[in-house]
């Protein structure tokens, strides 16, 4: 399905909503819930809020946390908004509210383009978590995953169908903590109040400062809830493998507060597929807007956001964000790329669609069908990548280079690493496989559907090609100069030579030729030098984030929950050659899912990560 681009709110038609915008978040939203009485001592609180409008809420929620010396570590703050502000918009409310000006400014720099999705912002330093969740879809709390601790609930429009609105109140329960508290305006129908009951939650009044009258819900459900994450004391892992997959999940486990273990056989990060000069980042665009483009999306957005959480690309590691400009591969796909921008109307700053014309002054004149710009894309040295976040990570991550993890054993719900020689390298409630298709290498993960993907890069002096303002892709790559060699890529070979080989370099010079036509008749005499790593694929090319299927245990029913899963032992596997895209936004996802924290993405497309997503379609299959 096509998603339609979201319509921005009107300014004019909001303003006197805005006018008291902040004192009803603090009379009505946060004294209603008793968010600052009820998180003093807690590691985090999450908010739920059904209307996200200028900010006005969050913003002061967030003020109140930020002047509490008892806040807890994290504050989590999940919103739906169907009609986000454009940011001119956004900064002229803003502006009337100029006691959170220094917070609406940081909201600002971090707005996210309006395209339908979750989007996860990284806001103080990352302890505090905006997930902003633009749709104008009535079913988007079903693909929510969390447990609030307070809920926002805002007057529906006059438009909302009633009955539909009764029937998303009546599964609130299942996002509800154990002590959640929702407020409200107290002109919510009667199907409303009774769908509330249904959900779990008591109504009562609760009288405003200037004489209306609110409503506050307390959840106090018949049925049983059990508590989300593993308990504080258990907060500890061990992270097998330095390169992206493993150095992300260090830092995003380590700004929780874990306490990690990084496992790897080199004598520094970075070394495997992670070892070559630069590699790119860009999203996947589709007709359909399939999962995998949406999954792309998601990743592709975080990842830049990250970038700027860390320091920001060219300061705290090597790279540029200089673009990335995908070129068409004929005619026909000029024009299928073409329908793809049009009918999606993505914004500027995510992907512009430029004409051939356009594209060969871009290119210094090369012949071109026109392709894609990806304004915000760019490249990055992985290593140094690996290494900023590692640094980030802190004293909350311990380092065993040059020891190779051999056997896992479980026992008292703990996880014992060992070398070849038996001797325990580290134990842990909690052990992540990051390691790529060495993951396979451990008996109890011997059938994970993970195959090495040989892909050898030629690199090229950066004087025998001219100085292109972007990274050039398609069916290869061209990247911009890094230490006076530019890199062009890469091979698919389903082989294990490790050796440079003539045929790869062969190939990826007919890629150069395809993509620039003029610069591969250039060097086609250069001097060959390069360098060799194994991609680590899935059948779907679709990443392994999550629990890991017990691979001895029977399935006992045909959804994902049915399937048996190995306690404490996950993956973040197969991110083929895209990990710089995947890494941080897969290692934001399974952090969250450790510390029983909302959920950075739709249902959907987590269900599309679980790693017992193949044992599931074989079990299915009768195999």
């Amino acid at each position: 399905m096509i998603p339609t681009p979201l319509l921005p709110a009107s300014l004019t038609n909001d303003t006197a909503h805005m006018d008291g915008a902040l004192t009803r978040a603090r009379d009505l939203y946060l004294a209603g819930t008793s968010a600052t009485q009820r998180w003093k001592g807690r590691e985090s609180f999450v908010v739920l809020d059904t209307g996200f409008g200028a900010g006005a809420n969050f913003l002061s929620t967030w003020k109140a946390w930020q002047d509490d010396a008892a806040a807890p570590r994290l504050l989590h703050y999940l919103a739906v908004e169907p009609h986000p502000f454009s940011l001119s918009d956004l900064a002229r409310v803003h502006a009337g509210w100029p006691e959170l000006a220094v917070l609406s400014a940081q909201l600002r720099a971090a707005w996210p383009p309006p395209m339908p999705g979750f989007h996860r912002l990284l806001l103080a330093d990352g302890r505090v978590m905006l997930t902003l969740i633009l749709s104008d879809d009535a079913s988007w709390m079903a693909k929510v995953e969390a447990r609030a601790d307070a809920f926002y609930l805002h007057p529906a429009p006059a438009d909302t169908d009633r009955s539909g609105q009764a029937s998303s109140l009546s599964r609130l329960g299942r996002l509800a903590a154990t002590d959640a508290v929702l407020a409200g305006t107290d002109d919510l129908p009667d199907p409303a109040r009774a769908a509330l009951a249904q959900a779990g939650f008591r109504c009562a009044p609760f009288p405003l400062p200037d004489g209306q009258r609110g409503l506050v819900a307390q959840f106090a459900p018949r049925w049983q809830v059990s508590p989300a994450g593993l308990p504080a004391p258990q907060r500890k892992a061990i992270v097998i493998g330095a390169g992206l997959a493993g150095s992300a999940a260090c830092e995003r486990l380590a700004a929780r507060g874990w306490q990690v273990t990084l496992i790897e056989r080199h004598d520094r990060p970075g070394q495997e597929a992670s070892g070559n000069l630069a590699g790119i980042v860009k999203p996947l665009l589709a007709r359909d807007d399939n999962p995998a483009a949406r999954l792309a999306r998601a990743a592709y957005l975080f990842a830049l956001r990250y970038w700027r959480h860390l320091g920001g690309i060219g300061t705290a590691f090597d790279g540029e964000a200089c673009g990335v400009l995908q070129v068409a591969a004929g005619d026909e796909d000029a024009q299928d790329q073409c329908r793809t921008a049009m009918s999606h109307q993505y914004p500027a700053n995510y992907v512009r669609w430029l004409d051939g014309t356009a594209v060969s002054a871009l290119l210094a004149g090369e012949p071109s069908h026109g392709g894609w710009l990806f304004p915000e894309g760019g490249w990055v040295r992985p290593s140094s990548f690996c290494d900023a976040m590692l640094a980030a990570g802190g004293e909350r991550i311990q380092r065993r280079f040059a020891s190779s993890a051999t056997m896992l054993i479980h026992a008292d719900q703990h996880w014992r690493v060992t070398d070849a020689g038996g001797t325990t390298i580290a134990e842990a409630p909690v052990v992540i496989l990051a390691n790529g298709t060495y993951a396979t290498s451990f008996p109890q993960t011997d059938k994970l559907p993970l195959t090495a993907i040989r892909g050898q890069v030629t690199h090229l002096p950066a004087r025998s090609l001219p100085e292109l303002p972007v990274v050039v892709s398609g069916e290869g790559y061209l990247t911009r100069a890094v230490d006076g060699i530019c890199s062009v890529g890469a091979s698919y070979d389903f082989d294990d030579d490790h050796h440079l080989r003539l045929d790869s370099h062969a190939q990826n010079l007919a890629r150069l030729s395809q993509l620039l036509p003029n610069a591969g008749r250039a060097v086609a005499d250069a001097a060959l030098a390069g360098r060799v790593g194994f991609r680590c694929a899935s059948p779907d090319r679709l990443p392994l984030v999550g629990p890991l299927p017990d691979q001895q245990a029977g399935i006992g029913g045909s959804r994902l929950r049915d399937v048996p899963r190995l306690p404490g032992l996950y993956g973040l596997l197969g991110y083929g050659s895209r990990g710089l895209v995947w890494a941080p936004f897969c290692a934001e996802l399974l952090a969250a899912q450790l510390n029983g924290e909302p959920l950075p993405a739709e249902r959907d497309l987590v269900q599309a990560l679980d790693p017992a997503r193949f044992a599931l379609k074989a079990h299915r299959r009768g195999g």
